[in-house]
């Protein structure tokens, strides 16, 4: 519990920062009677935590420390043993306990999130979806941008590149991805593919192996954690999510509202995303991803007014549903008791 990515961006806006320096696998006890006193001197209208730890330590700590309007804030959609930490499982059963009486609401960033908490437990009274929103301002179409990506990654104008941003993680399924190029290549399909995030590198030996033993070296690039993701957005003719699971997949949202569209397996609240079944198939399934990803291409090659249209499409589904001043409004509509 440092300052993250965001503690230094909300001093330069002139809002005070705490941190309690607390790793969230060692609870202190020290620390915990900090934050209500922390608590009490601020003395907040709403305290809205994020995620488990952060739900259980924080809600306590706010109701000690005389604030009564606590919000909690869920993220994920899938509490199966592996892939979530057994003590992460735990916190969040307890949490489902305490929902009856402790938080006001619980906000969720999805629908399936929602749903599955209820399942757990949670009190379906609290349970309320806001899903996320976007910054138009910062991802939005530009053809030169994107021209100057393909250009860094050599690939030319006339080839179809495909892109995944996600980090190496088993759900996020870049084994299932490379299964489905494949089946494109043998199919004659002819394309580029670059995978950008975090452990997405070529030190990455294990996807390595699996690209070069899939006959796809030199069709696709493994660029690694980015920091110009609008720029890779435009750079794609398609965004693809290969995802096992998901809650909310904000990279979706991020690539169409770039005017790129998305092809997703269905999993979280991919579909309602997108907006469509045709851009849908079932996760885990790599034939029909292969199937997909194929029909997506040949539109692009077939029918370029029908392309066009299908990105523009893509922008206009965030611009009306996922838009980050919709966020807020629906955050502060909770927090100002109209929700």
């Amino acid at each position: 519990m440092d300052d993250g990515k965001y503690g230094q961006i909300l001093r330069n806006q002139g809002i005070r920062v705490y941190t309690l320096g607390m790793s969230p696998d060692r609870p202190n006890p020290i620390k915990f009677l900090r934050l209500i006193r922390w608590i009490r001197i601020e003395n907040p209208d709403v305290v809205q935590t994020w995620m488990y730890h952060a739900d259980l330590m924080g809600g306590l700590a706010a109701r000690i420390g005389g604030c009564k309007r606590v919000f909690w804030g869920i993220r994920h959609s899938s509490l199966e043993p592996g892939p979530t930490k057994n003590t992460t499982i735990l916190i969040a059963r307890l949490c489902a306990k305490l929902s009856r009486w402790l938080p006001e609401k619980v906000i969720c960033c999805a629908k399936k999130a929602a749903n599955v908490h209820e399942g757990i437990g949670y009190d379906a009274s609290k349970l309320l979806v806001i899903q996320n929103g976007f910054d138009l301002s910062r991802f939005y179409p530009d053809e030169a941008i994107g021209k100057r990506v393909r250009r860094e990654f050599g690939v030319a104008s006339d080839e179809f590149l495909i892109g995944m941003v996600g980090r190496y993680d088993p759900l996020k399924n870049h084994h299932g991805l490379i299964d489905a190029l494949a089946l494109l290549r043998e199919e004659g399909r002819e394309f580029q593919c670059v995978l950008v995030g975090r452990g997405v590198s070529p030190n990455n030996t294990e996807l390595a192996r699996h690209i070069d033993a899939s006959g796809l070296t030199g069709q696709v690039t493994l660029a690694g954690s980015r920091n110009d993701i609008p720029a890779i957005m435009n750079a794609l003719d398609l965004h693809v999510l290969a995802s096992l699971g998901e809650g909310f997949p904000n990279v979706v949202a991020e690539a169409m509202a770039c005017g790129t569209p998305c092809a997703v397996t269905d999993v979280g609240d991919a579909r309602m995303i997108v907006g469509t079944d045709a851009l849908c198939c079932e996760p885990g399934n790599t034939r029909k991803l292969a199937q997909l990803i194929s029909s997506l291409i040949e539109k692009k090659r077939g029918d370029e007014g029908a392309w066009r249209e299908l990105e523009t499409y893509s922008r206009d589904q965030i611009q009306r549903n996922f838009t980050v001043d919709q966020m807020i409004c629906r955050y502060e509509a909770c927090w100002f008791g109209e929700a």
